[in-house]
């Protein structure tokens, strides 16, 4: 495992990290403790370090799962985790002080730490982005000692640019192959801001495992069948809103002209690591066996021109029009 340094905070990332929305259970189906925490075991024992969650994923059970695997090992793990989920109403006016501390405390305790490592803003309404009052608070929050660093978690390119003119540590976006925008313009800023990048759906709720065909089956309570236009939150987080069809005959092409032979999925996380100013990717894993399948992609040799160039024509061809237009 590579390390990258992670903005300000001071801590050195695993360049391949792990992203907890799906720990201990695909999605929708029940959460297993047992599957979350030798999830997680695998993945430190693999040189992981850096740890995402929610206080809304398994409704808190995320989070207790990683506290009781990080007890003994708090120097040497980082756990990021989002807040502003739980508001009943998910409106820009819950993104108040008293909310925002309710969530951080309660995270504390699910946690079982005195501190927070990371806090970020989990998605909130762009005009969140437009209130300093709800950054002040965060600064708040950090100066007494509750939370260590904080940042958001974004939709848009334009909202990570936006939360950079605020005393943020990082910033997490949804980067890969099929959503290409943030290289533009947004990495090279975040660095240039000491900022540390996470960058999530790397694989595109898995359409870059070049394994999904059109007569694959979901869940019926799997966002990949509840949320593929954007019923139930923003649709550029399923499939990185790409549609379905399209997406299946793009990833077809990108395996076939990159020779990935069944490895398209590490070669997705390996082209975001070809970016500097990316920090850290985190793609998911609901049990230890899918943890070297993610980790292999640090090993992998660098793209070639060429192969960046076909990722390229592939997007620009199949997903820029409307992808790129709308988020």
């Amino acid at each position: 495992m590579k390390y990258r340094r992670f903005g300000n905070t001071g801590f050195n990332a695993s360049e391949v990290s792990l992203g907890t929305w799906q720990l201990g259970s695909k999605w929708g189906d029940p959460f297993s403790e047992k599957d979350a925490i030798a999830t997680l075991e695998e993945a430190y024992d693999q040189g992981v370090n850096f740890f995402d969650t929610a206080d809304v994923y398994q409704d808190g059970e995320s989070q207790r799962a990683i506290a009781k695997f990080i007890k003994g090992k708090e120097d040497k793990v980082f756990v990021s985790t989002k807040i502003g989920r739980r508001l009943d109403s998910h409106v820009a006016e819950g993104y108040n002080e008293k909310n925002l501390r309710g969530f951080v405390e309660d995270c504390l305790k699910n946690l079982d730490v005195d501190a927070l490592d990371n806090v970020l803003l989990h998605c909130p309404p762009t005009q969140v982005f437009y209130e300093p009052e709800v950054f002040f608070a965060m600064d708040k929050m950090k100066k007494e000692g509750l939370i260590k660093n904080y940042g958001v978690s974004v939709e848009k390119v334009e909202e990570g640019i936006k939360a950079l003119d605020y005393n943020i540590s990082s910033v997490e976006i949804i980067y890969n192959m099929f959503r290409l925008r943030p290289a533009d313009n947004f990495f090279k800023m975040a660095k240039e801001h000491d900022v540390g990048t996470i960058v999530r759906v790397p694989l595109a709720s898995g359409l870059l495992t070049g394994k999904y065909t059109l007569d694959t089956k979901f869940g019926k309570n799997d966002h990949r069948t509840t949320n593929r236009n954007g019923e139930e939150f923003d649709a550029g987080e399923t499939f990185s809103g790409v549609d379905y069809a399209t997406g299946v005959k793009a990833a077809q092409e990108l395996d076939e002209r990159l020779g990935a032979g069944n490895k398209l999925a590490p070669m997705a996380l390996r082209y975001i690591l070809m970016n500097d100013g990316v920090s850290t990717v985190i793609p998911g894993a609901s049990k230890p066996e899918q943890i070297e399948r993610n980790v292999t992609a640090a090993e992998l040799p660098p793209f070639t021109h060429e192969q960046m160039g076909i990722v390229r024509d592939v997007y620009d061809k199949y997903i820029k029009n409307p992808v790129q237009y709308k988020w």
